[in-house]
């Protein structure tokens, strides 16, 4: 008994070390957005903090927030509703249909998940970009489609094949349409994958730099990581406003995460064991 008890004592003391490992950038990052960039870079591990809002203002209107929030968001949601979308019905189509292309389909595009973006992030800008298709939310939410298909349609299908085929027949016999059965049975019944891939594509949508600095070049299209940008100059960093911008971007996305951060792992069990 003693012996379970020192066990359980030291495994909650190493979650703790963890736990403030992981905590302290953040902590640190909103303890110097309240600080002026001299004293960030005087000691910026400090914990003495100042109580004002003078970095926030500064990085409200540096970063052009209202509008860049709004193409986050624009982005962010649009990107969220198309991945569902189609992922989801071609999971479907993947999972009940037993075509002999579907197999090879299904194969490459789980295949696709294994290529970095930094291998294609060339030739597709420069494809892209003689054709015209650079400089728009279109372009790059067609982007976010191909990119965020794989991994949705891969959970969508574990989970519809545990899903039994016997209330689509029910359905089917009463009259429903496949796309009926679709939509009013299967898709309601996806809820704990749905809100896996929601949070994760949130993630990934709201905090991307990379592909929107190559697509997006109008100031007025930027995104929240790319307004935040504006504080790095040739030879210096604002540091204080920066941090308290990095802050400001961060704080939807968080509160997203907590919400549903309990379906995460559930759902990706769900659609890898099924």
């Amino acid at each position: 008994m003693k012996k379970k008890n020192s066990g359980t004592i030291v495994k909650n003391l190493l979650l703790s070390v963890l736990l403030v490992a992981f905590l302290f950038p953040f902590i640190e990052v909103i303890i110097n957005s309240f600080r002026t960039t001299q004293q960030f870079i005087s000691n910026p591990v400090s914990f003495r903090i100042q109580l004002s809002l003078k970095n926030y203002v500064t990085a409200y209107k540096s970063m052009n927030f209202p509008t860049a929030f709004f193409n986050s968001a624009v982005i962010t949601i649009t990107g969220i509703c198309l991945i569902i979308l189609f992922s989801s019905m071609a999971a479907y189509l993947f999972a009940r249909f037993k075509w002999r292309i579907n197999s090879v389909l299904f194969f490459i595009m789980t295949a696709s998940m294994t290529i970095p973006f930094q291998v294609v992030m060339i030739p597709l800008v420069t494809i892209y970009g003689s054709i015209g298709f650079l400089n728009s939310r279109q372009a790059l939410l067609f982007m976010y489609l191909g990119f965020g298909a794989p991994f949705a349609v891969f959970t969508f299908h574990g989970f519809i094949k545990g899903i039994p085929i016997a209330l689509e027949e029910a359905a089917s016999i009463d009259g429903a349409s496949k796309i009926r059965i679709f939509f009013q049975i299967v898709l309601p019944l996806l809820t704990p994958v749905l809100a896996t891939v929601i949070v994760l594509d949130v993630l990934w949508l709201w905090n991307d730099y990379l592909l929107p600095s190559l697509i997006l070049q109008s100031a007025n299209l930027r995104t929240l990581p790319l307004s935040t940008y504006n504080f790095f100059s040739s030879y210096s960093v604002d540091y204080g406003p920066l941090m308290a911008g990095l802050i400001m971007t961060l704080l939807p996305v968080l509160f997203l995460y907590l919400f549903l951060q309990k379906y995460i792992i559930e759902g990706i069990a769900a659609g890898a064991v099924k």
